[in-house]
């Protein structure tokens, strides 16, 4: 029997991870709209953007722009991406709420992608850290590919524990696991997170979540059988997933909306009203240009289902009109 919570926050992370890889270039207008419109659907935490050189992430270029046009609702938290200390004291100096760092737990992916090695990048990540907590900022740290690696395959659960009491002993409480390649299965997933509450009881411990292998609704459950405290998923389905060996498409973030409906139908409360995430996702597509990649904007949800199935029966405008 899977012990689930009654409740769980969703991250929505399409602004930063869904656009960084596009397929072209948004204007900051475009940008702004979609963060607003994510703003006015209730989500509590928005990833807005990355302070990361133009060159490394070009369609992210107009960071700062951007988090200076949104309208901000007082409670949500507008989370940004630093990969570097330099990145940090931009998104300090932007205003958002929390700072987001990352390293990969892969040692091949990190040479061959940052060209540095894992330890590098969690020193460089832990800087940022420091910064952030000076600035009075939350900062939550995205351990990439801490799952399963095109390179390398499994990765050993022991490399993440040491990767997590490295930024533990540096003061991080706030830290998420990304099934990167979306490769990872539920079994895993369950186990590690619970080895990680055990060990750490006094972290957080989120989930971002890929599905290259289908196994996404089972490990999201898994996850949070195995404490994960939330979910991270991009509208649409946007964007999101490593560089892949053979230069194939990225696997892409897990829709929230879809997210949003297996939580409802699981009696997990996210605080978010099903049908506002749905007319988000769409407020989205028509926004870039796309068609949703999700099952409930294709499909429809349970409860559009059951309604479409209702019998249809005929309205009369007097009581003598069945009779004649």
């Amino acid at each position: 029997m899977l012990a689930l919570p009654s409740r769980t926050e969703i991250v929505e992370v399409s602004p930063r991870d869904g656009l960084q890889s596009h397929s072209r270039a948004v204007d900051t207008r475009t940008k702004i709209a979609l963060v607003d419109a994510l703003t006015d659907a209730g989500f509590p935490v928005i990833e807005v953007t990355a302070f990361s050189h133009p060159r490394a992430i070009p369609n992210l270029a107009d960071a700062e722009a951007v988090m200076a046009g949104i309208t901000r609702r007082p409670g949500t938290i507008y989370r940004a991406l630093a990969p570097n200390l330099r990145g940090a004291e931009r998104a300090v100096a932007a205003q958002a709420d929390e700072v987001l760092g990352l390293a990969t737990l892969s040692g091949t992916y990190t040479a061959k992608n940052q060209n540095m090695t894992v330890e590098q990048a969690l020193d460089q990540a832990i800087c940022a850290f420091a910064l952030t907590q000076e600035a009075g900022r939350r900062f939550v740290m995205a351990l990439g590919m801490s799952f399963w690696c095109p390179y390398e395959g499994t990765i050993p659960e022991a490399d993440v524990l040491r990767a997590v009491e490295r930024l533990h002993d540096a003061g991080v409480r706030r830290i998420y696991l990304a099934g990167s390649v979306g490769m990872e299965d539920p079994r895993h997933v369950s186990r590690l997170f619970a080895r990680l509450v055990g060990a750490f009881p006094d972290c957080a411990f989120g989930y971002h979540v890929h599905d290259r292998a289908g196994f996404a609704p089972a490990n999201i459950l898994a996850a949070l059988d195995g404490g994960a405290r939330w979910l991270e998923g991009a509208v649409c389905g946007l964007g999101g997933g490593m560089a892949m060996p053979g230069g194939e498409r990225p696997p892409g973030n897990y829709p929230t909306e879809d997210l949003v409906h297996l939580l409802e139908a699981s009696g997990i409360g996210t605080g978010l009203d099903l049908s506002r995430v749905i007319a988000v996702a769409e407020r989205a597509a028509h926004l870039l240009g796309l068609q949703p990649n999700s099952h409930v904007t294709q499909w429809g949800t349970r409860a559009s289902q059951l309604e479409a199935a209702r019998p249809r029966i005929p309205a009369f405008t007097h009581s003598g009109d069945a009779l004649q």
